[in-house]
């Protein structure tokens, strides 16, 4: 067995024994042992009663958090003409239509976001298994395909969060740096738990919400207390 480094022995013992604790408390935890040599992102795992192979079950939305991400997200939209050039004033890291495509194509995906004008969409389905995996694929439902190109590369820029759950029933989202002060994460936190109990589909029976897990990009994690955390 590899032999612990001091840092993540130190974390790990920080979080032993602790479970269920307040957002607050999470928050706080998480960020004094968030000490690697970079900003770490504060994380979030939400464990489902879902099954998302069902299409009553699936758990998919948007969130804008109140405080941002504090990520720099790359926006890439497809567009033409007037929209294209909307696209860019709002300040869109790629523009394209055929060409864009063929690069995706070519597997150069140099962007975070996909944002598509409805009249694209025949051209950006035919990147389907390319986009689909990587949550990349503009869907109207989350106002990836729209015609107000602007608002959508505004909101993507400015710390709109896309959620999906996994074929496990788990959603995971960065919800702010650790660098962030607590108040801004705990807002922030609320926010996105709020979002996903939103989205709780028609489909689920009994328990929705069974565990939530905060962690730092290279910390342990900790459990939270549900009801503290949705407000309930």
């Amino acid at each position: 067995m590899a032999k612990l480094g001091k840092r993540i022995k130190a974390a790990r013992e920080a979080f032993a024994g602790k479970e269920d604790l307040s957002v607050e408390e999470a928050v706080a935890l998480v960020k004094a042992n968030a000490t690697a040599k970079f900003d770490e992102t504060v994380e979030i795992a939400m464990n489902l009663g879902v099954d998302p192979r069902h299409a009553d079950q699936m758990v998919r939305g948007v969130v804008g958090l109140p405080n941002g991400t504090g990520k720099t997200v790359r926006v890439a939209v497809f567009a033409r003409d007037a929209k294209a050039e909307e696209a860019k004033k709002a300040g869109a890291d790629i523009v394209g239509a055929e060409d864009l495509m063929e690069t995706v194509q070519s597997g150069k995906i140099e962007f975070d976001r996909c944002i598509a004008t409805p009249d694209m969409m025949p051209i950006v389905g035919r990147l389907g298994k390319v986009l689909g995996p990587r949550n990349l694929m503009p869907n109207p439902k989350v106002g990836t395909v729209t015609m107000d190109v602007a608002a959508a590369v505004e909101a993507a820029k400015g710390g709109e969060v896309q959620f999906k759950a996994e074929k496990e029933g788990v959603v995971h989202a960065g919800v702010g740096k650790a660098s962030f002060d607590e108040a801004k994460l705990v807002e922030n936190i609320r926010a996105f738990v709020d979002a996903v109990q939103k989205a709780r589909p028609s489909g689920v029976k009994g328990s929705y919400m069974k565990k939530i897990v905060l962690s730092s990009t290279m910390g342990p994690g900790v459990s939270v207390n549900i009801d503290n955390a949705t407000g309930n």
